[in-house]
């Protein structure tokens, strides 16, 4: 019998082979050492030589673990055991599940895949060092399918020592193919218990004890959004952030400019990162307890260890407060996202989306991939169905009572089932809303009958987020008290539907859910773009059939994730109202450079909107707060001044070349500039609003070539709002200035008709559809076209009126930007007026 080799196999004997080497096996060998062996071996021989890191390794056989069942006559005695398995039945899956591991963990393995063990792990201490330090890891031959993941269903082993140690762990990896999740999941997806083999991994240990770890996606696991990878990142080894048992940091690139090499960090999320997974020093280990009991000395799950050889430490303050990846490590882990992703879709022959997860070594301080696996939820879905969720808005929707990330864009309702330990899963009842401190695969049985998830700990990669995906379940992680706020029996509504923040509301709210074909729309002459505000729904608004963005607000993300008045953070130091002050340092504490936060933030958010439309247009509008919002940003009160009517007082262009404001402009043009220049996103039209006369469009450009956005300078557009009558009656002579117009039908209408849209006394008076605003609009568009500049529309009009939207098409309008539950019924509209029967 062939034990162990590393040189080249004919079929025939790696069919017969105990261990394979991971560059000795590919893809195509998932039968013989299961998907996650598989991949190791995969990216070894062909992305090793692009640059990708890969630790080596070795792993026993599918054939190796027949071996040791049928050589021991265990197959007769598992069926026997698994007859009147009833995996809905917790009590009888944990007592069938208890057995089949104590048989398998009670019967000793042969004496020649021992010894093949032995050989291959003192070879693997010859390439490394003298007992070196291993991951033993389960690797099944139905994981990683496209459609499966078996993500956590078998055990894995950490910071393994030893010949006699790393036989133990692979013993018990053998036997951790019945654990309870494994034989739950293998029925709920079809699989028969004795047609699935396990292969073990034995790889080389990063040192990510004494560095960072994590995991990364090569899509948007919420939306399925292609051209994004999520990247998560903790401190210590990776398991906490593959369990929840930590808040990880979060970062978003842009795939496609990173591969044209730019550097398109989208998003940047700090996590708390409280505690971290470390080795245990020699001098810790209990070795009396360790030699007692050899069945339950490597386990860093089972509860009852008597000996540990990792452990969870607390994370510095310091350490918590800072990012635990610097900038050039999130790009390269990200450009390795898309090496593998590429690689893998070329492979299966079609995209093929990955979850990877990396560490990087604290020695060292190289970055290394430790597994890959294609996603299997987002790539599984129908694209040609758009199905969204939305709460149905009654008198006043009650505050959440708790938040956190949210898994998927579904709404649920339900009973609050509070359990802290998973042995009291028997208390759970189909259809209750599952909630406690974070889930691994023991919690699986009841996640599937759960209404949603919900728990204190983990992050959009921890596996309570990867099974609800999987399931179809809305879940929110990382909500930090919910055990603590949440009662038994509480009727609760989870909704994940609005943007990335989960929200748990009391009682059951009325919500309703849509589902649009997306098959066969037609095509229309009229650009159809969207008004865009909040950059966290942009990736799934992308989806739906558009032109681009007609309308991003630059003001959302001042207002909502930026909070603070622009010349509060550049005179920070001058600041006069203390407590105001103490906000602000809070907010932006990761930041010396206070109007750098300003600019990161903004060009995240502008990045975002720009990248999830990519490369279609996306028309940000610079700020147009007036005074009085302005002065209710953090720290703007000092900066603002007191008018009678803000309306119509210095807002839009009079702000930016002015003393007062400039200063802030030129930090808004910063942020521009880098989403253009340095993430690549050359997509994004900058807009200027409320520009009273062509000579102030003129001091505004001058302004902007100050810092360095010149127009025509990397194909830079500069366009206009068209939302006075001067823009109208000056049409010509503002095109001489500006390269496109967008008609703001909210303010052309206010100040056509003369009225203040803000007060409820002329309310009704406010009409878009009135003949004098459609003859200015009719105006602007002929000036525009005789000028050659594009000319849209982002006002309001088009979306409540589709008389309005047949009017602007029979002007010959180049483009009209909906609020996006209007773009396809608006859509219909526009084809109807374009091609009519």
């Amino acid at each position: 019998m062939v034990t162990v080799s590393h040189q080249t196999f004919s079929s025939l004997s790696q069919e017969r082979s105990l261990i394979l080497w991971f560059d000795e096996v590919g893809i195509k060998d998932i039968h013989l050492v299961g998907g996650k062996n598989a991949s190791l071996g995969e990216m070894i021989q062909q992305l090793n030589p692009k640059g990708v890191n890969v630790p080596m390794g070795f792993a026993t056989t599918a054939y190796a673990y027949r071996y040791f069942i049928q050589s021991a006559g265990l197959e007769a005695k598992l069926r026997q055991l698994f007859a009147d398995l009833n995996v809905e039945d917790v009590n009888n899956l944990r007592e069938r599940g208890d057995k089949a591991r104590s048989l398998l963990l009670h019967t000793p393995f042969p004496e020649d895949l021992r010894q093949a063990i032995a050989k291959a792990y003192t070879s693997l201490c010859d390439q490394y060092q003298t007992e070196t330090d291993v991951a033993v890891r389960s690797s099944a031959t139905a994981e990683d399918l496209p459609d499966a993941s078996f993500a956590g269903q078998q055990e894995t082993y950490l910071n393994i020592v030893g010949v006699e140690e790393v036989i133990t762990a692979c013993h018990k990896c053998f036997a951790s193919i019945f654990t309870d999740r494994a034989i739950s999941y293998r029925h709920t997806k079809g699989f028969d218990h004795f047609d699935v083999a396990l292969s073990v991994g034995v790889q080389k240990m990063v040192r990510s004890d004494l560095a960072t770890s994590g995991v990364m996606f090569s899509i948007d696991t919420e939306t399925g959004f292609k051209d994004a990878a999520l990247i998560t990142a903790a401190y210590g080894l990776g398991e906490n952030v593959v369990q929840g048992a930590v808040n990880p940091d979060e970062y978003v690139v842009f795939k496609p400019t990173l591969k044209t090499g730019f550097r398109p960090i989208l998003d940047k999320k700090l996590g708390s990162k409280e505690i971290k997974m470390i080795y245990v020093p020699a001098t810790e280990i209990d070795v009396m307890a360790c030699a007692a009991d050899s069945a339950h000395t490597l386990t860093v799950r089972a509860e009852d260890d008597n000996c540990k050889l990792t452990k969870n430490v607390p994370v510095s303050e310091s350490d918590r407060t800072k990012f635990a990846l610097n900038d050039e490590e999130i790009l390269q882990l990200g450009k390795w996202a898309c090496v593998i992703e590429d690689h893998y879709s070329q492979v299966h022959g079609n995209y093929t989306p990955m979850d990877i997860e990396w560490a990087k070594d604290g020695i060292t301080n190289q970055l290394f991939i430790v597994q890959a696996r294609p996603e299997t939820v987002q790539s599984q879905k129908n694209g040609n169905v758009l199905r969204s969720y939305r709460l149905i808005s009654g008198k006043e929707t009650p505050l959440p009572l708790v938040t956190g990330r949210a898994i998927g864009e579904a709404i649920s309702q339900g009973k609050v089932r509070l359990i802290l330990d998973v042995r009291n899963i028997q208390e759970f009842q189909p259809g209750d809303v599952l909630v406690t401190e974070r889930t691994d695969p023991d919690w699986e049985p009841i996640m599937k009958r759960a209404s949603a998830i919900i728990t204190n700990a983990g992050g959009r990669t921890c596996h309570a987020a990867i099974i609800a995906r999987e399931l179809g379940v809305p879940a929110i992680v990382g909500c930090g008290n919910a055990t603590q706020v949440l009662q038994n029996n509480q009727e609760v509504t989870i909704s994940c539907a609005e943007g990335e923040e989960g929200q748990v509301y009391p009682g059951l709210l009325p919500f309703e859910v849509k589902e649009v074909p997306l098959e066969n729309l037609p095509h229309t002459r009229t650009q159809i773009l969207m008004n865009v505000g909040n950059p966290q729904e942009a990736f799934s608004l992308s989806a739906i059939p558009n032109d681009g963005v007609g309308l991003a607000r630059t003001e959302f993300i001042i207002a909502n994730q930026i909070q603070i008045h622009p010349m509060a953070l550049i005179h920070y130091n001058q600041l006069q109202d203390e407590k105001v002050k103490a906000q602000i340092a809070e907010i932006t504490s990761l930041y010396d450079d206070k109007p750098q936060y300003f600019v990161d933030k903004l060009a995240q958010g502008i990045g975002r909107i720009a990248a999830a439309f990519y490369p279609k247009p996306v028309i940000v509008r610079m700020s147009d707060f007036k005074s009085n919002e302005y002065a209710n940003l953090l720290g703007g009160k000092q900066f603002e001044p007191h008018e009678e009517n803000p309306m119509l007082g210095w807002r839009g262009a009079a702000r930016y070349y002015d003393e007062g404001y400039k200063a802030a402009f030129a930090l808004e043009c910063q942020a521009i500039k880098r989403v253009r220049d340095e993430m690549g996103l050359t997509n994004v039209i900058p807009m200027i609003p409320f520009c009273r006369t062509p000579e102030e469009g003129r001091l505004v450009l001058a302004e902007m070539a100050k810092n360095d956005l010149k127009q025509g300078v990397n194909n830079l557009q500069v366009y206009v709002m068209c939302e006075l009558p001067s823009n109208v009656i000056l049409a010509e002579e503002f095109a001489e200035v500006f390269d496109g117009f967008s008609i703001g039908s909210n303010d052309l209408t206010q100040l056509t008709l003369g009225l203040d849209r803000d007060s409820a006394l002329v309310a009704r008076l406010f009409d878009e559809r009135s003949p004098a605003v459609k003859q200015m609009v009719k105006m602007a568009i002929e000036s525009a076209k005789k000028r050659h500049r594009k000319i849209g529309i982002c006002g309001q009009a088009p979306s409540d009126y589709p008389e309005f939207a047949q009017f602007l098409v029979e002007q010959g309008i180049d483009s009209i930007s909906l609020n996006p539950d209007s773009v396809l019924k608006t859509m219909l509209e526009i084809a109807k007026v374009e091609n009519p029967q």
